[in-house]
């Protein structure tokens, strides 16, 4: 799903897109309001395909290349995509694989997974894009972290791994790649989100002040990208009022 709409922004490539109300859509949605033609990279194809419609159908231009972002092959391929609609501008890397399970029960086949996809994944997507970005000597790549990047605890030993793991791969590229003009950011998500995967697991209606709100941390994101160079934020967390932490 594309549109033809023509823009002078530059694109934006939002990977980890899934169910429309979840957050990688509402960042998407959230850029393509600004004038952004944006790209959406996600597993299952008919999501994302979705996802580029409903931003077409409110009036964006949008693109949908579908892939899987654990594979070294399709995210190069995508990344090749996204420069022939227009010069990349802005990154956004919202995949993660979580297993849950005791410390003692998790294979390694499921733990190799988890960092396959968040860790090795985010690697790929994060060169790749900064490869795009610095013949502009400008741009932004934001990775989307969680408690767990801070923090390890049962029973997510492999999720916190490769959170962490993530967390230093924006901290490494933000202190290699800022002085060439390259905004890199990680945003810790301290909380359950207010989205469709936190509402379809829970047992009960969940309390929705205490949650995140989707276009709450969609506004952080556009404001990163927004931020001048004289004062970038490399990290930042995010978390509702009543979070303890």
């Amino acid at each position: 799903m594309t549109t033809n709409k023509k823009t002078t922004r530059g694109v934006v490539w939002v990977a980890g897109v899934g169910a429309s109300a979840g957050l990688g859509a509402t960042v998407a949605r959230r850029f393509a309001r600004e004038g952004h033609p944006v790209t959406v990279t996600g597993r299952t194809a008919d999501r994302v395909e979705a996802v580029a419609r409903e931003i077409i159908e409110s009036g964006g231009a949008a693109h949908a290349l579908p892939g899987d972002l654990s594979r070294e092959s399709d995210v190069v391929s995508i990344a090749d995509s996204v420069t022939r609609i227009g010069p990349l501008e802005v990154a956004v890397f919202n995949a993660a694989t979580a297993v849950r399970a005791p410390s003692l029960e998790i294979t390694t086949a499921e733990f190799e997974s988890t960092l396959r996809t968040t860790t090795v994944g985010g690697f790929v997507f994060g060169r790749e894009a900064v490869r795009r970005l610095l013949p502009q000597k400008r741009g932004t790549v934001v990775f989307t972290g969680a408690t767990a990047s801070l923090r390890g605890r049962p029973p997510f030993a492999a999720f916190a791994a490769s959170k962490a793991a993530l967390r230093s791969i924006s901290q490494t590229l933000a202190r290699e790649f800022g002085p060439l003009g390259i905004h890199v950011a990680h945003v810790v998500i301290d909380g359950g989100i207010d989205g469709e995967r936190l509402r379809s697991r829970a047992p009960s209606p969940p309390d929705r002040e205490g949650l995140l709100a989707l276009d709450d941390i969609a506004e952080v994101y556009w404001h990163l990208h927004g931020q001048p160079r004289s004062a970038w934020t490399q990290e930042l967390d995010l978390r509702p009022f009543k979070e303890p932490f």
